[in-house]
This record gives C-alpha cells, sequence and structure tokens, in this order.
C-alpha cells in the first residue's frame, strides 16, 4: 500500500492551498480516509476524514468551516482544500487510510500512511 501526498507548500495567511493524496495498493473505494497533521514540538492530531463515498465526515474544531475533505474513488485520490489559512495550520500534514464500514468516519487507529507534505503559513 501507497499513500502519496503532494500540494504542500509555503503560503501566505488567508490563503489557500489544495492537498491531495493519491492512493494504490488497497481496494480505495472500501477505505476511510483521513488527514491529520503535526506540527512543530506537538503531536499529530485529527484534521479530517472522509467515509468511503465521501457522503459522511469529520472535522476537528479548529478546521471546520474552513477545510473540506473530498475524494474521487475513480481516481483513488482524497484531497483537502484548506481555505483562510492561519499561522498554526503551519505543520506535516499526512493522509490515511483505515479499513471501516461504510459509514463511518473514525478519528484514530488508522492503518495505512503517506509520508506527509509540509505546510508553512507566512505572514
Amino acid at each position: 500500500v501507497q499513500l502519496v501526498e503532494s500540494g504542500g507548500g509555503l503560503v501566505q495567511a488567508g490563503g489557500s492551498l489544495r492537498l491531495s493524496c493519491a492512493a494504490s495498493g488497497l481496494a480505495f473505494s472500501t477505505y476511510a480516509m483521513g488527514w491529520f497533521r503535526q506540527a512543530p514540538g506537538k503531536e499529530r492530531e485529527f484534521v479530517a476524514g472522509a467515509s468511503w463515498m465521501g457522503g459522511n465526515t469529520d472535522y476537528a474544531d479548529s478546521v471546520k468551516g474552513r477545510f473540506t475533505i473530498s475524494r474521487d474513488n475513480a481516481k483513488n485520490t482524497v484531497y483537502l482544500q484548506m481555505n483562510s489559512l492561519k499561522a498554526e495550520d503551519t505543520a506535516v500534514y499526512y493522509c490515511a487510510a483505515r479499513s471501516a464500514s461504510s459509514t463511518v468516519v473514525p478519528r484514530g487507529g488508522y492503518d495505512y500512511w503517506g509520508q506527509g507534505t509540509q505546510v508553512i503559513l507566512s505572514s
């Protein structure tokens, strides 16, 4: 199984970025997908998750209303649209996959992880 994130970079506060995560080696459409992040000196935290078909989503309170998770099962790809970025969004962002029932959006227990993509906010 391979999860490869892309789309990170340097962005000004208030700006937007879209992260992508391309998955291979798994039955993508039967996995819940999640985005996590880890800021310097902090523990990794849940950011957003989507169920199999993307019909159910969940967000951390800190990103609700600013970030949107979506998935394209035909392309085996999950996205994280990040708007109104803040300095505290600076982190390495990871995507993750977990075998789960079709409507579940888990916040933990993920089976597979990508290598991460760095997002840096500049003032």
